[in-house]
C-alpha cells in the first residue's frame, strides 16, 4: 500500500533547475578569476578584497540550491497517507444486444429504426452506476462487440461504430444474440443479471423462445425493447452509384418490414422480463431502468484505497527560513572567524 507520493509529480522535473544553477554559478566563477587575472597581479588583487570571504559564497549556494530543492518538493505536493478507506461498488451485469440486420434502417421511426436504438442505448448508459455492462451485435450471426466493463465511455464510442454493415450475413438470429449474452455474463450465481435486446422482432432464424427459457434458467432476464411501427417501412438500400434505393422481394414488390411485437412480447415473457416499446426515448429509458432497479444489486468489487494529507506547508517553511538565512548572509568575511583564523596562523 503507497503510503507516500506526490499529488503533483510532474513538478519534480523543475529539480533538475539545480545541477542547472551549479554550473552556472562555476561558470560564472571561472570568468570572474579570468577578468581579476587581467585585472593585476594576484598578490595585490587579494589586498583588495582582504574582507572578502573565500567559502559564503559557497555556503549562500548550498542554502538557494536546498531551498529550490524545498520550493519544488512543496509545488509537486507531497501527501502522506493516513488511513485506509474501503470502497465497495455494488450493481448488476446488463448485456445489450442490438440487432444490426437491414431492416433497422426503415425509417418508421426517424431518424431510423438504428439511430433510435443507439440514441436510447446512449442514453441509458449515462444514467447507469455502477453497473457492468457488455454489448452484443446480431443479424444472421451474433457477435461480441464488447465484454462486460464499468467504462461507459469506452462503451459509448464503441456504440458510435455499430451499424448495419458490421455484420455480412443478413438475419435477425434473436435466438444467437441470447446464447452469446449468456456466455459473455458472469458465472457468479449470486449476481443478478440481465440482458436487453433491442430489435425489430422479426426473428426468421431460430427458437428465440426456447433460450429465453435458457437464460432464465440460470437466473437471467431478459427484457425487450420493440423498435418500430405496427404499420412498418421500406427497407433502404444503397446502390453502389450512392444513390437510395428499397429492397424488393423476388416478385419485385417492395418488401415493408414491420415491428413483430407479439414474439418480443413471447420472449420477454419466457424470459420473466418486460416488452417495452419504443415511442419516446426518456420514458423508454425510464420504463427500462425501473426494471433494471427490481433486480437486487450485488458487490462487483471492493477496493482498499489510502487517504492522503498535504505535507507541501512543511517543505515550504523549510525554503523559506533557508532564504532567509541566505538573504541576511554577508559575503563579507565574519570578525570573530577571521581573528581566530590569525590566531593560528601565528602560532604555527
Amino acid at each position: 500500500m503507497e503510503l507516500f507520493r506526490f499529488g503533483n509529480h510532474e513538478y519534480l522535473w523543475g529539480l533538475l533547475a539545480i545541477p542547472l544553477i551549479i554550473f552556472l554559478y562555476f561558470l560564472w566563477r571561472i570568468d570572474r578569476k579570468r577578468k581579476l587575472k587581467n585585472f593585476g597581479e594576484a598578490p595585490l588583487v587579494n589586498q583588495l578584497f582582504i574582507d572578502i570571504s573565500r567559502y559564503k559564497p559557497f555556503i549562500r549556494l548550498i542554502f538557494i540550491s536546498i531551498a529550490i530543492a524545498f520550493l519544488v518538493l512543496s509545488i509537486a505536493q507531497p501527501q502522506i497517507g493516513s488511513r485506509l478507506v474501503e470502497f465497495k461498488r455494488e450493481g448488476i451485469d446488463i448485456v445489450i444486444a442490438i440487432d444490426v440486420s437491414n431492416s433497422m434502417k426503415a425509417q418508421d421511426i426517424k431518424p431510423d429504426r438504428l439511430s433510435r436504438a443507439k440514441l436510447m442505448i446512449s442514453r441509458l448508459i449515462d444514467k447507469l452506476t455502477n453497473d457492468r455492462i457488455a454489448m452484443v451485435v446480431f443479424a444472421g450471426d451474433a457477435f461480441l462487440q464488447l465484454p462486460l466493463t464499468t467504462d461507459y465511455g469506452a462503451a459509448k464510442l464503441m456504440l458510435q461504430t455499430v451499424d448495419t454493415d458490421i455484420i455480412a450475413n443478413q438475419g435477425t438470429a434473436i435466438g444467437k444474440a441470447i446464447e452469446l449474452g449468456i456466455k459473455a455474463l458472469s458465472e457468479d450465481e449470486k449476481r443478478s443479471k440481465s440482458i436487453i435486446i433491442i430489435t425489430d422482432g422479426e426473428n426468421h432464424e431460430d427458437d428465440a423462445v426456447g433460450m429465453a427459457q435458457l437464460a432464465a434458467s440460470k437466473g437471467i432476464i431478459i427484457h425487450t425493447v420493440g423498435i418500430g411501427s405496427v404499420n412498418g417501412g421500406p427497407i433502404p438500400i444503397k446502390r453502389g452509384d450512392g444513390t437510395m434505393t428499397y429492397l424488393k422481394d423476388s416478385q419485385g414488390n417492395t418488401v415493408i418490414t414491420k415491428l413483430d411485437a407479439t414474439m418480443l412480447q413471447q420472449i420477454a415473457s419466457a424470459g420473466n422480463g418486460n416488452f417495452i416499446r419504443a415511442l419516446d426515448t426518456d420514458p423508454m429509458v425510464n420504463d427500462l431502468l425501473s426494471s433494471l432497479a427490481k433486480l437486487e444489486k450485488t458487490e462487483i468489487e471492493s477496493k482498499l484505497f489510502t487517504d492522503y494529507d498535504d505535507k507541501f506547508q512543511y517543505f515550504l517553511f523549510v525554503a523559506l527560513i533557508l532564504l532567509l538565512f541566505e538573504f541576511f548572509l554577508s559575503d563579507r568575511k565574519n570578525k570573530y572567524i577571521a581573528q581566530l583564523m590569525n590566531f593560528v596562523e601565528k602560532q604555527r
